[in-house]
């Protein structure tokens, strides 16, 4: 195994991590690993909040955009992906992995092994009051919905993939709006509304249950430095930096080849 040293952040979806992390990267000159199990997937854009082209190639980005929709990925998968990405980073520049995929944070600090018998790996996990992260999640997705460019993506998806691997079927909201798309092509007037109406509601629904079980996975399978998500990024970038000054960087382990 190789080892690396990173900044790490992890937390639910909506919870500010994202943007907390790209303002201590910019102020450090770091690199980013994103650990979403969604932002791999290409053509996944708007329904992933996935980073713009520029903020990826800003932070050298890696973790993003590793394979199609029509490919199953894992974590093993991705810790291998990551493994390519840290390669061509210079060891002198800083690291920030950031992310909400908890098995990703699990395998770089204790490997892949789910007998694992030490005590949880320690990181910082961004904490939100459930009313907040709730609203949170609420005006996002009212952006994600306002201009029909997600209805779009989901079409050019279906054209070019018609079927999808099991691990990006599962991807909040793509589901619900292809069958919004093939239940409702006719549709106009209070009848499409009330139907947008109800398509938004499952989406909202999914993304707290989500966000709910990564709460629960980041307290029970690791032992979190709470961080607490203030109403601005640089805020919480704020509380972010203090932890990271007592308590990291962290050494992540890396597979130094190719299995066969």
């Amino acid at each position: 195994m190789i080892r690396r040293s990173a900044y790490l952040l992890a937390g639910p979806t909506a919870s500010g991590k994202s943007a907390a992390a790209a303002v201590l990267a910019r102020r450090m000159g770091a690199a980013i690993l994103s650990a979403d199990s969604m932002l791999v997937y290409r053509g996944m854009d708007a329904g992933t909040a996935k980073p713009s082209s520029a903020e990826r190639a800003e932070f050298s980005m890696g973790g993003v955009d590793l394979v199609s929709p029509s490919e199953h990925f894992s974590s093993g998968a991705w810790l291998r992906a990551a493994a390519r990405w840290f390669a061509e980073i210079p060891e002198d520049r800083p690291v920030v992995i950031v992310g909400g995929t908890g098995l990703y944070f699990s395998a770089l600090l204790r490997g892949l092994d789910r007998k694992w018998s030490l005590p949880p790996p320690e990181y910082p996990v961004l904490r939100t009051e459930r009313h907040i992260l709730h609203a949170r999640i609420s005006a996002r997705l009212d952006v994600m919905l306002a201009d029909g460019v997600w209805f779009e993506e989901v079409r050019r998806l279906l054209r070019e993939y018609p079927v999808w691997s099991d691990t990006a079927r599962v991807a909040i909201g793509y589901r619900e709006i292809a069958d919004f798309i093939a239940e409702n092509a006719s549709d106009s007037g209070m009848a499409a509304a009330a139907r947008l109406a109800a398509l938004r509601e499952k989406i909202l629904v999914r993304t707290r249950q989500l966000a709910k079980r990564q709460v629960t996975w980041f307290r029970h399978q690791s032992s979190p430095l709470d961080v607490t998500a203030e109403e601005t990024a640089e805020e919480t970038a704020e509380n972010t930096a203090r932890v990271w000054k007592k308590h990291g960087p962290w050494q992540v382990s890396l597979p130094e080849k190719e299995e066969s």
